[in-house]
């Protein structure tokens, strides 16, 4: 299986509908060149651009909806759309991750459990996610989190349990805390013995440096490739057997004691 994650900067001189323009030519651009094609948190506004969430949030099956679904049937890919600002229809506001099949369907949609900035931005704007999710690919089952779930390893045991064999990372993770992105993509692929497949921005947006350095780690914990702070596009082939095999060869999921009840599966 080949991946590819898409490395952009959110300019803030470009607009919105420009942006969702490029990114789908991108997108396009990997017909026959990935199976699976995977974008940063929030690149429609930036991930720290809290000010511009309540204006540019979109119903689920929205103007980004469509145009990565289209997106992902021109090119005949799997595509983790990243996350947009989702307005549900009660007002709430919810960073929700889209993840189309290569007909263009809705496989599947995330909506951010953790949610950061303690007092402020996100972790007060917008709503909490309640539940796990996972999407069964051909090769094999993605585990969807978001940028600060990162930090919280119960939710990615939780997807394990859920069978999830690849976990996917789109993020809006800042440069000052770079040395944790690629620390802890590579613990969550350890403990949990899975692909980790960690996509964030390049730039600057909101002021805030990006960490750029998307990384795609395998189950023993190993770089297999990382990209680095300004915009690229990184394609990797994966083995999606190695996961089995490595759980085999070194089968301490079996041997976990302590369990801790998680959103519903």
């Amino acid at each position: 299986m080949r991946a590819s994650l898409i490395q952009i900067a959110v300019n803030e001189d470009e607009t919105v509908e420009a942006r969702r323009r490029r990114v789908a030519s991108l997108v396009r651009e990997r017909a026959d060149a990935a199976d699976l094609v995977v974008l940063p948190e929030l690149w429609t506004t930036g991930a720290f651009a809290f000010e511009r969430f309540a204006a540019e949030a979109e119903p689920l099956e929205g103007p980004t909806y469509e145009a990565m679904a289209k997106a992902a049937s021109d090119a005949g890919v799997w595509l983790h759309a990243g996350s947009v600002p989702e307005r549900d229809a009660d007002g709430t506001l919810y960073n929700t991750s889209l993840v189309f099949s290569p007909s263009g369907d809705l496989a599947a949609a995330y909506r951010k459990i953790h949610r950061f900035g303690f007092d402020k931005g996100e972790a007060v704007l917008m709503g909490a996610g309640r539940e796990l999710v996972t999407v069964r690919l051909p090769e094999t089952t993605l585990g969807v989190a978001t940028c600060y779930d990162l930090r919280f390893p119960e939710l990615f045991r939780g997807l394990v349990d859920a069978g999830a064999e690849t976990l996917v990372v789109p993020a809006g993770w800042p440069e000052r805390r770079r040395s944790h992105w690629t620390l802890l993509a590579r613990a969550r692929a350890v403990e949990n013995q899975a692909f980790v497949l960690a996509c964030g921005t390049a730039g600057t947006h909101a002021s805030v440096p990006q960490a750029g350095h998307s990384v795609v780690v395998d189950p023993w914990g190993e770089v297999l490739a990382e990209a680095g702070a300004g915009e690229e596009i990184l394609t990797v082939d994966l083995d999606p057997a190695k996961v089995a095999r490595t759980r085999e060869q070194f089968p301490a999921l079996k041997d976990r004691v302590l369990g801790l009840d998680t959103p519903g599966h």
